[in-house]
């Protein structure tokens, strides 16, 4: 009961109904009016052809009258005998017959086909002056198979003139048909019969059409009903064909269904992403709270079990915990840090500034840290101002980041460069150092947070392992770029590319080639 009432509530039986119901108004319609019409068409022309018949008749009693008024004989005889009251001449009747036999018996047989009434009026004045009188009526025997009768008559008049008489005088004849033999029944009997049997046969091709049309219809409908409950149960790659619609308005739901289902995956792969990253992320940052907890927790419990007395070791546990405490510090700052770039709550203060300022400002805040470590540290800056729209604090700290890891990663007697080259559409900060550069295995994990590479141990343990991923992040909502090149022992390079509006839109991908290592 539930499956007849869901195939009688579908959309496709709806238009089935429909359409059957449109053409059955139509065939009744049809049936309604065009009987009628042809009814009226027919009588019409029954009328018309008695008409025809009735004057021919008239013609014909006319001529027959006037034949037998000269044959055999000089001169004419009258129609009409003078008597009280007048009389027809005795030709009239052998010349007309009688309802039996004669010549109007037969004409109303031949060429009347219907009932026959002849009147001869003496007087054409005088409508009571009849003198001649004759009625064949015709059974119903007489008419041919498939004629039926028509109530329908015609009279006609026509005037013979009496030589006979002087002044030579006119005689009125009147001839009149009524209830002739037509196949107008048995036409339109035939008629009706074929336009039902059309009719019956339109609405059965009707239905079959309905039914084609609306599975055309119907069908792309279906398609996403079934895509949208797979999707639903998480069938996120299910797509319906957006070619062979039956409409274009089928064809452009069908594309917008699929701009949404792409729309929905490459959400959910990036949920999923974020999901997995943030796992990742939560498992690092536990192990490397861990560590510097760790340690801070075993100094303590050292000196609460009697190494305070030892005031040598009591001074380096202290100096240990610190930087352990240190550590923790620099590891939630650049933790918050990365957390506000990565959420999208910094907003950068694009300013058209000269880059040269950002560049000196860092270079001198790396000194002191170069010359306590033994590395030289220079700059190579063009003559003329590097103007840019860009967030001065933020490329600043982009440079720090830089410098800090090429500064730490070079050994006493090296050297750090940085220069500042101004192109036609960016400017290029490139910071090279001559340190002991990345194993190839080791570069494309060095954008992964807490990724600190695998050269001396204490590099190594020092640093958030959060200092390039701030550096790109901020290079990326500059719509710039980061590249990075080299080797073992060769020193690292790495170019960061500014756009000169920064507002405009990316001058390019953000180069995802691996960094150095990180601090």
């Amino acid at each position: 009961m539930g499956r007849v009432r869901l195939v009688l509530g579908s959309f496709r039986f709806r238009i089935v109904l429909a359409i059957g119901a449109v053409v059955l108004i139509a065939l009744a319609l049809v049936l309604a009016t065009l009987p009628r019409l042809l009814d009226g068409y027919f009588a019409a022309q029954d009328q018309s052809d008695l008409n025809d018949r009735a004057s021919l008749m008239a013609t014909l009693v006319k001529e027959q009258l006037q034949l037998y008024q000269t044959v055999g004989s000089d001169a004419p005889r009258a129609i009409v005998v003078q008597s009280t009251p007048p009389a027809a001449a005795d030709l009239v009747y052998r010349a007309l017959g009688d309802a039996n036999a004669g010549y109007v018996a037969t004409l109303a047989t031949v060429a009347a086909q219907a009932n026959v009434e002849v009147t001869l009026l003496a007087d054409p004045t005088d409508p009571a002056s009849v003198v001649y009188h004759l009625v064949v009526p015709l059974p119903d025997s007489a008419g041919r198979s498939g004629q039926g009768r028509e109530d329908i008559s015609s009279v006609q008049t026509i005037h013979i003139s009496d030589d006979f008489w002087t002044p030579v005088r006119d005689r009125l004849v009147t001839v009149s048909l009524s209830d002739p033999f037509s196949y107008h029944a048995q036409t339109l009997g035939t008629i009706v019969g074929v336009l039902f049997g059309a009719a019956v046969v339109a609405l059965i091709v009707a239905v079959i059409a309905s039914i084609l049309v609306a599975s055309r219809l119907t069908t792309p409908i279906r398609r996403l009903t079934i895509a949208s409950r797979a999707l639903a149960e998480g069938d996120l790659g299910v797509r319906v064909p957006e070619s062979g619609s039956s409409s274009p308005e089928i064809a452009e739901l069908a594309t917008a269904f699929n701009a949404m289902a792409d729309r929905l995956q490459e959400s959910i792969r990036f949920i999923s992403h974020d999901r997995d990253r943030s796992r990742d992320f939560l498992a690092d940052v536990s192990h490397e709270l861990r560590t510097p907890i760790a340690a801070v927790r075993t100094f303590n419990e050292l000196l609460r079990e009697g190494a305070a007395d030892d005031t040598e070791a009591r001074e380096e546990f202290l100096e240990q915990s610190y930087k352990q405490i240190e550590r923790l510090d620099w590891l939630a700052t650049n933790l918050l840090e990365l957390s506000k770039l990565d959420s999208g709550l910094v907003a950068l203060d694009l300013r058209p500034d000269d880059v040269r300022a950002v560049v000196e400002d860092a270079v001198a805040q790396a000194e002191p840290v170069a010359a306590r470590k033994g590395v030289h540290l220079t700059s190579e800056l063009p003559s003329e101002p590097v103007r840019l729209r860009h967030d001065p604090p933020r490329i600043g700290q982009v440079l720090s980041n830089l410098l800090g890891n090429a500064i730490k990663f070079t050994p006493a007697g090296g050297s750090v460069r940085v220069t500042l080259q101004n192109e036609p559409d960016a400017a290029e900060l490139i910071v090279a150092d001559t340190g002991v550069g990345i194993d190839p295995v080791e570069l494309p994990h060095v954008f992964e947070r807490f990724y600190r590479g695998a050269q001396a141990s204490e590099e190594r343990s020092e640093g958030s392992g959060l200092g390039l991923s701030i550096v790109q992040s901020i290079v990326d909502m500059h719509h710039g770029r980061v590249a990075i090149q080299s080797a073992p022992g060769k020193g690292t390079i790495v170019t960061v590319t500014l756009p000169r509006d920064a507002s405009a839109g990316p001058s390019g991908v953000a180069d995802s080639s691996p960094a150095r290592t990180r601090a």
